[in-house]
Order: structure tokens, then sequence, then C-alpha cells
């Protein structure tokens, strides 16, 4: 078939509107209810405009406590997106879901290795889960190809201290090592992990900022920390060999309040963080060597209203989304290219007491 030069911008449009909406595929958002009377996943399934509605909720096989968690990572979906994984912080344990496209099939549910789970990470077959119950620690899982948990014999370790108030546990991207954010020590434990998933550490490494809380690692290694103390904001580091944390920006302060949650786009050029205080979302540039910098001089991206906890990004980084409890919303963005973000129409009338936020 033969085109004609003046046909050719109008097929260059069409295959870019094809592209566009490839990229722009539809997706699902997950939280958990946290009930003492039950816990289960809420699903939302997501449109190719970043839109969402009720998609189903399933049991998790445990309980919740009822209460805020004070974690980011409470409910994960693996990278492939075929899993998905939830604590259940009332039980000790924790449970392993196949994502199907009619919702989810539960697969397993085991013991956390500790008490009150409260964040998980996976990578490659391995999952981690932090009991931030007294005495905290770490414990590791295998994970089969049908998603079935299994627990590490051996893996569990601890932090810095018995009781650090810990907020967060993340793979590195090349799952070489862990990261614990701990808030009442102001520390940040490093672990390195070796080639059947067992944890060396803690390494420990005092926070650039007051307060870290949540934190998200890019595809160079970049840790991007969200500080939750006074003035609020985030750091940078570079994770080492050593292992340990190379300072990069440290401190970048918003001038907002209760900095917890913090995302970072696939591409590692820009990092969100949401201030629970005051109601918004601060963005940050993320240079190629770990740097960041304020997107907006006053520190606010957007406005969230109600107090902004847990957020996701869709696997595109195309849609953020935030839960906003206090007005019982998802509220959902569309990140443009030069990490602004402009406000979609939010999901509305949302269950209380919900905790986490995973999706793809």
């Amino acid at each position: 078939m033969m085109y004609s030069v003046s046909s050719a911008p109008l097929l260059l449009f069409f295959a870019a509107a094809v592209a566009s909406q490839a990229a722009d595929g539809p997706g699902a958002v997950y939280t958990i209810t946290n009930s003492p009377a039950g816990n289960s996943v809420v699903v939302y399934n997501r449109a190719g405009n970043g839109d969402l509605t009720p998609g189903g909720v399933f049991a998790s096989g445990g309980v919740g406590t009822g209460a805020g968690l004070g974690s980011q990572g409470a409910v994960i979906a693996s990278a492939d997106q075929r899993f998905l994984f939830a604590v259940n912080a009332g039980s000790n344990s924790i449970t392993s879901f196949r994502i199907r496209p009619d919702g989810l099939e539960m697969v397993n549910t085991v013991g956390s290795g500790g008490l009150m789970p409260t964040s998980l990470t996976f990578n490659q077959g391995i999952l981690y889960v932090l009991n931030a119950g007294v005495p905290n620690n770490i414990s590791g899982f295998s994970v089969n190809r049908s998603g079935r948990i299994t627990p590490l014999a051996g893996s569990t370790r601890p932090l810095s201290a018995d009781a650090t108030s810990p907020a967060q546990v993340g793979f590195s991207d090349d799952g070489d090592f862990l990261v614990v954010s701990e808030r009442a020590t102001n520390n940040l434990d490093v672990y390195s992990i070796d080639r059947d998933g067992y944890a060396t550490g803690p390494f420990v490494q005092p926070s650039a900022g007051p307060t870290p809380f949540g934190f998200a690692i890019d595809k160079r290694n970049t840790l991007f920390v969200s500080e939750a103390g006074a003035g609020g904001g985030a750091s940078t580091y570079r994770i080492t060999e050593t292992p340990g944390l190379q300072p990069v920006s440290s401190g970048v302060m918003t001038g907002q309040r209760a900095a917890c949650w913090a995302v970072v786009t696939g591409n590692g050029r820009f990092g969100y963080v949401t201030n629970a205080g005051t109601g918004n979302i601060s963005g940050f540039a993320i240079g190629h060597d770990g740097s960041a910098s304020l997107l907006d001089a006053d520190g606010i991206t957007a406005q969230t209203g109600g107090n902004p906890t847990d957020a996701i990004l869709s696997h595109d980084s195309k849609f953020l989304y935030v839960r906003v409890a206090a007005l019982n919303q998802i509220a959902v963005f569309r990140v443009r290219s030069d990490g602004s973000l402009t406000a979609l129409q939010p999901l509305t009338g949302t269950p209380t007491g919900l905790a986490g936020l995973a999706g793809f």
C-alpha cells in the first residue's frame, strides 16, 4: 500500500495516538480495610484516562487493627502485575493473592515472623515484611511461581533498636539491598541481601532530616526519603556497595507539614511527598546524580485538602493517586512531562479506616 506525502502527518498523528493509548492502558489500585472484624483488599479498576471504579472486596484471611498503621507499603503489587501482598496487622500475618482480570484470588496466609506487620517489599521471588511491634524486626519469605509464601527459616533480623517506630521496608532496584526507615531514632537501616534472600545488617545511618518516613528507590539506586519532622521535606541518598548510604541532597525543606508518603516516577526524574498536616503535595525534580530540588518555590505542587496519606503512581507514571482519609476520597492527578500535576476527578465515597495504597 502506498501513501501520498500529504497523508504522512495524519499517519504520524494516528501512530502517536495509538502509542499514547497503549501507554495509558488500564490497571488497578488497591487498598486494605484494616478492619479488626476481618481484613480485606479493596480493588478499584483504573481506566486508561485515570478514572477509578469499584472492582470488588476480597477477604485476606486475617484481621486488621482498626487504627492507622503509620506506614508505607501495607499492600504492594509485584512489578510484573501477577501478585498482590497485604499485611494483616491485627493477626500478625501476611497474605498473597494472584491478580486476575476479574479481581483477586487468595493464595495463602502465613505468620509474619513478628508482631504487627505494617510494610512489605518484593523482588525476584523474595518478600520481606517489616514488623512494627516490639521488638521491631524484618523477616523474609520466598514466593513461588503460583504466589505461595513460604518463610525463609532464620531470616529474621533486628532493626537498630527494639522500639524505633519504623515506617517502611523497601528493596533497592537491583534487589541487593534492603532499607528501613525509623522515625523515633531518625535512622535509616541498610541490609545487604545474598543470593538466597538472606539479609546481613543492619548498617545504621543517621537520617539527613528529621523523622524519616516513606521512601522510594529509583533504577539508579537513588533513595528519595520523605521527612515528617518540623519544616517538612525530603532528602536523597545513593545506596553504596559498602553497604551504606551516601547523602546527595540533605533536608530539602518544603515549608509544609508532616511529609509522610513518597513516590518517584519510573524514569527517576520526579519525586512527590504527601503533606498530611497541610493538605497538599510537594514535587521535586531529581537529577541524574540523585540531587533533588523543589518543583515549586512554595513547596506546593498540588492541593488535596483533608489529610493526604498513602500515594501510588500508575505503572507508566502518568497518574498519581493519593488517599485522602478525611474526605473519604482517592485524589487523582495526571503527571505532566515537566512534573507538574493536574487534578482529575477524585474517587469519592471510599470506606473509612483504609490503609495502604498499591497499584499499576
